[in-house]
């Protein structure tokens, strides 16, 4: 419990953001570790705008949505697979490959802040300040509606260098930044596609 009648869940695990030559936006959250259980969620941005959600269970597609807006949700099986340095991602209609890189400096910065200090509320506050001016369009706290208030605590941060998504077995060319920025909620990822591990706490 955070404050009186608040209480506060945590989601730990890592998000990728990246966007591709033929305008499609992806961003990818694996959560093995959070109240609904182990699950990986996908959210699609479509070059005119449409939003989507792909969620492997009703419980997690109720709780995202109550969280974030979508124009559609679609319920199927999402997997996650490590290979080396490649994260291989399968749901529905998406099937993407990407390659994780490097950390640069901002990754190390990330890395060398305590977790029980990157992780604290009041932290995440005062972060949200010099993330809008570091990182144009990405937010550390805010709320996209629902009564909901969200925390985002970036303990790490690594460049993705290749992708190869498919789009209903089209393949939306190579990989670019997140441009414009997603709509989701009340931030978007970094521009330069990255994987960020995070801890989210989601306040109602």
């Amino acid at each position: 419990m955070t404050r009186s009648g608040a209480t506060t869940d945590r989601f730990d695990g890592e998000i990728a953001g990246l966007g591709t030559a033929a305008g499609l936006r992806v961003v990818v959250g694996h959560w093995p570790s959070s109240p609904l259980g182990a699950f990986t969620d996908v959210m699609v941005e479509r070059p005119d705008g449409h939003r989507i959600l792909l969620a492997p269970s009703q419980v997690v597609a109720d709780f995202v949505s109550g969280t974030y807006s979508f124009d559609e949700v679609v319920l199927t099986p999402v997997v996650h697979r490590v290979d080396g340095g490649w994260r291989r991602v399968s749901a529905g209609p998406l099937e993407l490959g990407f390659h994780v890189g490097g950390r640069p400096v901002l990754g190390a910065l990330l890395r060398a802040v305590p977790r029980s200090l990157a992780t604290a509320p009041w932290w995440i506050s005062a972060i949200d300040v010099v993330a809008r001016l570091v990182l144009p369009g990405v937010r550390t706290r805010g709320s996209a509606g629902g009564g909901r208030e969200e925390f985002y605590a970036a303990l790490d941060l690594h460049r993705i260098v290749v992708a190869d998504l498919r789009w209903d077995g089209v393949d939306q060319g190579g990989l670019a930044p997140v441009e414009p920025p997603v709509r989701f909620g009340f931030g978007s990822t970094p521009g330069a596609p990255s994987l960020v591990r995070v801890v989210s706490l989601v306040r109602s």
